[in-house]
């Protein structure tokens, strides 16, 4: 019997990668993950996994990285809403992206999937939830990460028509364990949980459980038709209903405080200021302060129906999350 080759996961050290690499290895998959020298590998610890080391700007190793596989998941992304070197940014997450899928065609890779975002999708003007066919205005994204996105799910896209096989997958706000970095979601549940959030700036969010974005990986994988986008989202949130879930989760007071966008402004340019000079990522930048002027609600409709996709309640992932970051010293008050 040949052996079963491998499917690698780019990313699997960090959130939602290591949770692709579970749910890649709960469905009997052979599993490769592609990790940077430098990476933080807790997440990875007692995983039944092949470790390789490639960066996303080195094409040898990227070409080792999917050489013998059969499928590959493209999780690996820089995620932050702040960066010094946008540049940088913009080389990890199109560049990188375009590198990888290339080299799995030239390796014979059978199916992609690439992990996108909601960042790069559209969003309505009445703040009912978008889809996966709502207008994107680019002049209007806000900040380099959803630039980031948008062009690399737009190179994507282009791969596909030109006959790769290759789907694609944008993951709302993923919440739950492991969340080690943190994200921005992650660090802002882990403050109001910790009851470090006595005040918020309203805006609205879709928020899922990690695992149900990691599963939609391998449904896309699957099920999934080439060159098609499903979002993998859970529950639509106004910011100030999520914290009131939160505080009740982790038996706090909700912050009661809400702040206009305007009042923020300033304090946000100081900490921008800053984080230039000090290299630490700023609380709260212009950018976020931008971005919530908009809801940001989602449905996951099309992968319900087509990929099966069937999230948990967002209260399971806010549990989960809470339990974790109190379990790793990150909530504690």
């Amino acid at each position: 019997m040949a052996e079963l080759k491998p499917i690698l996961v780019t990313g699997a050290s960090g959130f939602v990668g290591s949770a692709v690499a579970r749910a890649a290895i709960a469905r009997g998959h052979r599993v490769r993950v592609m990790v940077r020298p430098t990476s933080d590998r807790r997440n990875l610890a007692g995983l039944d996994v092949e470790v390789v080391i490639g960066d996303l700007t080195d094409p040898a190793s990227l070409a080792r990285a999917v050489s013998g596989c059969r499928h590959l998941l493209h999780v690996a992304a820089d995620y932050r809403i702040w960066v010094p070197d946008p540049a940088a940014m913009l080389r990890a997450n199109v560049d990188g992206t375009l590198a990888i899928l290339r080299a799995g065609q030239a390796a014979g890779i059978e199916r992609a999937v690439y992990c996108s975002s909601v960042a790069a999708l559209g969003l309505t003007k009445d703040g009912t939830p978008a889809d996966e066919t709502t207008p994107v205005d680019e002049a209007g994204l806000v900040g380099v990460y959803k630039r980031s996105k948008y062009l690399a799910e737009q190179a994507v896209v282009a791969l596909a028509r030109q006959g790769q096989d290759v789907v694609i997958v944008n993951p709302a706000a993923p919440v739950g364990p492991r969340d080690i970095k943190p994200t921005p979601t992650g660090r802002m549940i882990s403050d109001a949980a910790a009851g470090r959030m006595p005040a918020y700036v309203d805006t609205g969010l879709n928020v899922v459980h990690v695992a149900d974005v990691a599963e939609g990986h391998l449904l896309a994988l699957e099920r999934g038709r080439a060159g098609e986008r499903y979002i993998l989202g859970g529950e639509n949130f106004l910011l100030r209903d999520l914290l009131a879930l939160i505080a009740d989760v982790a038996g706090r007071r909700a912050p009661f405080i809400r702040l206009p966008v305007g009042a923020v402004w300033p304090a946000a340019l100081v900490m921008e200021g800053l984080a230039r000079l000090t290299g630490i990522e700023p609380l709260v930048t212009r950018d976020h302060l931008k971005m919530a002027r908009k809801k940001m609600f989602f449905s996951s409709a099309k992968a319900a129906a087509e990929l099966g996709y069937v999230p948990r309640p967002a209260r399971m992932a806010v549990e989960d999350a809470v339990a974790w970051f109190r379990a790793n010293g990150a909530s504690r008050g």
